[in-house]
């Protein structure tokens, strides 16, 4: 293959060639990228008013052709300068770390001197500390030929793996252009959702899908983007997952495109979290402490080169590999994202504030497009990314693991959140801003923790643990704006319920006494994501959401930050409409303060379906109290019926035995959690899942907090939309409902047991093929 060209940033050709030695991963509190925007402005603010920024350079060197942007030259005293915000001593930057920021300064210093001819340069390295914005200078002086050279050198060491990355993408591209459908012919349906997919990555748009179970989403999606791919000169696709069944689907859909194309080109990554694939997770991760990291990027060139032969790299083959050459797993797929063609993980990899697919998408300029599976559920896992809490017992804890230096800070800390829980006259209250004492204790506890890991960066455990706590916390509440919530909440204790605060309250004031009234908890909840994730959206060359639940469109839309040309289809079902049989109980009333009154007619209704036309059948509760006041009623009057529950805090095994009851042509009730483990992701097909009762709407408790929340949403959207409550409620009724018909021969009955059922509003959010 004499005629190809690669294309490769600064960075990366770096990041190949320049790493030597050990993973050094000690915990030094890195900026984010807000920070590190912060730190170059501080350091753009101290220059000459004719210093240049950002400048694209690019350069070639055989078949090679290498670009990026340098932070920032001053020509009037012809200094090119890299600038690294970062938070502690500079001399606690990683030896190899240091190196590979030096590599792209000279890599550029190369470009930067052959573009505008210089003979020499001078180098600067600039390290910005976060929190003071004071600069560390490193400098050094290095003539254009030295500069060349060591340039080529890179060069140099890179072609091979260029060269054996151009042939990849060339034959990945041509399997793709003329990869069939592995299943023959598209369904009707799939067909649809494929060609909106089409059209979005083509369009460079994102997409809202909302397509019924039964359709075939997985390979839907999968399919049509993969044939884009090349058409597009797309870099990657992430197929993300908001449980982990989906990313078993997702695996074997893509397991059956490779098999399907001409040839096996296609490179599939699983993303595999840390905890699940440390083999040492009481070491830390640096060469003096885990043999894994110990000469880690000396032993990366085989594994790697190993690894991306294979191909098909699951959880599995990547512990293979790196076990065999003697490197971490982890930190093993960590380096095969960059060289993946498919990578294959959960949302947080995409879209949390430290989520690594996106991070180096940005960093390394790729062209990302992902496909998001069961996104209904990414709104609330996205505000989990974006939320924090503190603790008042965390920080009794922290107290009590504390070494000495520590426990000043950490008592002064405790004793500002007692203060402000004191005078607290209710369980709950919003905060406008964090008191300034809390805030000055809390940067206080901070810089402390701060100072001692980067003093002891071999310790692993519970100060390290309550330092990203507290570090996320603070970060998030620099943020803090109407897209959050900030509020302190009285919690029950062990031994006593939760109530109003006693006037001689007194919590960790002074010495750890309580009275057991309870623990108070700072948080800053997020309501409204898509304040975070705007600007991600705009990143990616298409994004792909989709659900049998998404629905309304301008929920997603609005509360996601999605672009204001996002496209949207509603697939239609492939199930004929007199297979499902909806009806609405219109005498019932499941609200809390009828739920007595009603409890003998809804047993009496889910015995005569029943008895009608016996199976099995899922009955959905709001609540587990609410579950067993149905079950036991059930019991009592009908003890014929066979019935089984889902309990609190359920196992793996408790689970798998719960649904193993529903067997084909088998007759009984499994009562279950709406919003729970059975309400979605379960799969009965045919016989072993006649029927769903659901008893109640899905509407969140009424509460303090719920108050706030609706309050915040109706003031940014409008009071009419429910978004707070209904819109969410519907979404989990439709996906409990769906686990009825799993596949076009299916028939089956749901009864929605509340007669608030036939208000318009809420018939507007059922789905519109229901004959109801």
């Amino acid at each position: 293959m004499s005629d190809w060209t690669y294309t490769v940033s600064v960075r990366s050709l770096c990041e190949f060639t320049a790493k030597r030695g050990s993973l050094d991963r000690r915990f030094t509190p890195s900026a984010t990228a807000l920070e590190g925007q912060a730190g170059q402005m501080a350091v753009l603010a101290r220059r000459s008013p004719g210093y240049e920024t950002e400048l694209p350079l690019e350069g070639r060197y055989g078949q090679l052709r290498v670009r990026g942007r340098a932070d920032g030259y001053e020509a009037d005293v012809n200094r090119l300068e890299e600038i690294k915000t970062i938070r502690g001593p500079v001399e606690l930057i990683p030896e190899n770390r240091r190196a590979l920021h030096w590599a792209q300064l000279e890599t550029y210093g190369a470009l930067i001197a052959a573009d505008r001819g210089l003979a020499e340069l001078e180098l600067a390295l600039v390290y910005v500390d976060a929190d003071t914005q004071n600069e560390t200078v490193l400098r050094d002086k290095a003539t254009a030929a030295a500069l060349q050279a060591a340039f080529e050198a890179r060069c140099l060491q890179f072609e091979a793996w260029a060269a054996q990355e151009a042939e990849h993408r060339t034959a990945r591209d041509a399997g793709l252009g003329t990869l069939p459908f592995p299943l023959g012919e598209l369904r009707p349906g799939q067909r649809l959702l494929a060609e909106a997919v089409y059209r979005a990555a083509t369009n460079g748009r994102c997409l809202l899908a909302q397509a019924p179970t039964g359709i075939g989403k997985t390979l839907g999606t999968l399919y049509p983007l993969l044939r884009a791919m090349p058409g597009q000169q797309l870099d990657k696709i992430g197929y993300m997952t908001c449980k982990g069944t989906g990313r078993i689907t997702a695996l074997e859909a893509l397991h059956a495109l490779r098999e399907a194309a001409p040839t096996q080109a296609l490179r599939v990554l699983t993303l595999v979290a840390k905890e699940q694939a440390c083999e040492h997770p009481t070491k830390a991760c640096h060469g003096d402490a885990c043999p894994l990291a110990h000469g880690f990027y000396d032993k990366l060139p085989a594994a790697r080169a190993e690894a991306v032969q294979l191909g098909w790299l699951d959880a599995g083959a990547q512990r293979r590999v790196a076990l065999q050459h003697g490197v971490c797993p982890y930190y093993l797929g960590q380096e095969l994202l960059r060289w993946a063609d498919v990578v294959v993980g959960d949302v947080h990899h995409a879209f949390d504030p430290y989520g690594q697919l996106y991070g180096l998408a940005q960093a390394q300029g790729w062209k990302l497009a992902l496909l998001v599976d069961e996104a209904h559920n990414l709104i609330d896992r996205t505000r989990d990314m974006y939320s924090a809490s503190l603790s008042l017992a965390r920080v009794r804890g922290a107290v009590a693991n504390a070494p000495v230096s520590l426990r000043a800070p950490l008592r002064g800390l405790a004793k500002e959140l007692a203060a402000l829980g004191r005078a607290q006259t209710v369980d709950y209250q919003p905060l406008p801003a964090v008191p300034e004492a809390l805030a000055e204790a809390l940067q206080r506890v901070i810089v402390a923790l701060g100072e001692y890991v980067q003093n002891h960066p071999l310790e692993v455990g519970p100060m390290l643990e309550f330092y990203f706590e507290v570090l996320g916390l603070q970060r998030l509440l620099d943020r803090l704006d109407t897209h959050s919530l900030c509020d302190l909440q009285r919690r029950a204790s062990a031994t006593r319920p939760v109530a109003a605060a006693p006037a001689n309250l007194s919590l960790l004031d002074d010495g750890h006494e309580d009275d057991g009234s309870g623990d108070l908890l700072l948080s800053v909840r997020n309501i409204v994501p898509g304040h975070f994730l705007k600007e991600r959206f705009e990143g990616l060359s298409s994004v792909t959401l989709f659900s049998a639940t998404l629905g309304p469109p301008d929920y997603p839309r609005h509360l996601l930050g999605l672009p204001d040309d996002t496209a949207w289809i509603d697939v239609p079902a492939p199930f004929p409409p007199e297979h499902l049989t909806v009806q609405i109980a219109h005498r019932l009333s499941t609200r809390y303060e009828h739920r007595h009154a009603s409890l003998d007619a809804l047993v009496e209704l889910i015995a005569t379906q029943f008895g009608q036309h016996p199976g099995n059948y899922l009955a959905f509760f709001s609540s587990f109290d609410y579950l067993d006041q149905a079950a036991a009623r059930l019991a009592l009057r009908h003890p014929d019926v066979p019935q089984w529950s889902q309990s609190r805090a359920m196992g793996d095994g408790a689970r798998r035995a719960f649904l193993d009851r529903f067997v084909a042509d088998g007759h009984g009730i499994g009562f279950a959690v709406l919003g729970g483990a059975f309400a979605e992701g379960v799969d009965l097909p045919g016989t072993r899942l006649i029927g769903a009762f659901i008893a109640t709407l899905g509407l969140p408790p009424v509460s303090p907090l719920q108050d706030q929340v609706r309050e915040r949403l109706d003031a940014m959207f409008g009071a009419d939309h429910g978004y707070a409550d209904l819109v969410p409620g519907m979404q989990k009724i439709v996906q409990a409902a769906g686990r009825v018909l799993r596949s076009a021969d299916d028939r089956g009955w749901v009864w929605l047991l509340d007669k608030r059922y036939a208000r318009h509003d809420v018939r507007a959010l059922l789905p519109t093929w229901w004959q109801i």
